[in-house]
């Protein structure tokens, strides 16, 4: 198989990278190195079947080569992160909508399979838990820009399904659920390597709201071990997946096993929305995926607990 990743120097497509050339796949990286890091693919540099192209990828000529010579594109390229969204909503609206159209439109030039990564933000804040990929959603105003990410995300959706419906195109979903691992930053917001962070330099670990809130974490391997096997899938066409892990915990308690696993003096302190986001910031309160289709469609499961994820996250920012 010939893959082309966008955003492949990011966290997650730079493990998706690893993964598929290891498994003797071919795969072609692009990335503008807005978000993602070229150190994250740097060793794969000099491996047999590996090519990496710096571009955005609404350059519509490198796309549109890139497109023709592959078989199957993961779409993973998009503006993520909570602070970012925060900070930069028109930035996260234009990225996601305008990239996600521009691989589309590449893609359906040549008729190439495409998996396009969307979030479990997409379920906004439901009350309805598990989360299940028929599921009503349910968002704040226009006004709180913190929807502004989900509502994107959803149109990148929208729009993937119309071409599979409407032009054929064989197009996947892939609905990611807080996936974390070595390599992810906590730069835009990304709690766990946030709080790993600052537990390895003794610095306090900020809890935003109240710490009640819930997440539950998948470790990146067994992220895009699901990502490889839905792509080469068949009956996974024109579908939307969960991906992630139903083993739940509050962030509070999060802070509190961080700082346990990394033998840390830090002081837990709790900081409102209002100061760590914005005036009136809404989050969704749980977020526990339903994950019994992927699993009757390819009899995926993961593997990795949250003990994993912390070790090997602590263990990745100590070296």
């Amino acid at each position: 198989m010939k893959a082309l990743i966008t955003g492949g120097a990011g966290f997650i497509g730079s493990h998706l990278t690893e993964f598929l050339l290891t498994a003797g796949h071919e795969v072609t990286v692009i990335d503008d190195l807005s978000t993602g890091s070229f150190e994250n693919i740097a060793h794969l540099e000099k491996q047999p079947g590996f090519r990496c192209a710096i571009a955005t990828i609404t350059n519509e000529v490198a796309m549109d080569r890139l497109a023709s010579e592959c078989d199957v594109i993961f779409h993973l390229a998009a503006a993520v992160g909570v602070d970012l969204i925060v900070r930069s909503p028109v930035h996260v609206i234009e990225t996601n909508i305008m990239g996600t159209e521009a691989v589309l439109r590449a893609a359906h030039r040549y008729r190439k399979k495409t998996i396009i990564a969307s979030t479990s933000e997409i379920y906004g804040k439901s009350d309805k838990v598990p989360f299940c990929e028929d599921d009503d959603r349910v968002l704040g105003p226009t006004t709180k820009a913190r929807w502004s990410y989900s509502t994107s995300k959803a149109v990148d959706e929208f729009l993937a399904l119309a071409y599979y419906k409407e032009r054929g195109l064989p197009t996947v979903i892939l609905r990611l659920f807080n996936t974390v691992g070595p390599r992810q930053t906590g730069q835009y917001g990304m709690v766990v390597p946030r709080f790993v962070r600052s537990a390895l330099t003794g610095e306090p670990i900020r809890v935003y709201g109240d710490g009640t809130q819930s997440r539950c974490f998948a470790h990146v391997q067994d992220v895009v071990r699901a990502i490889a096997a839905l792509a080469e899938y068949p009956g996974a066409i024109g579908q939307v997946f969960n991906i992630g892990t139903t083993e739940e915990i509050t962030i509070a308690e999060l802070a509190r096993r961080v700082k346990q696993t990394a033998r840390s003096a830090s002081e837990i302190v709790y900081v409102p929305y209002s100061q760590a986001y914005e005036e009136g910031f809404e989050d969704m309160h749980r977020r526990v995926p339903d994950i019994s289709k992927i699993g009757r469609a390819i009899g995926w499961q993961p593997s990795l607990g949250l003990d994993d994820i912390l070790r090997d996250v602590i263990a990745s920012l100590q070296a």
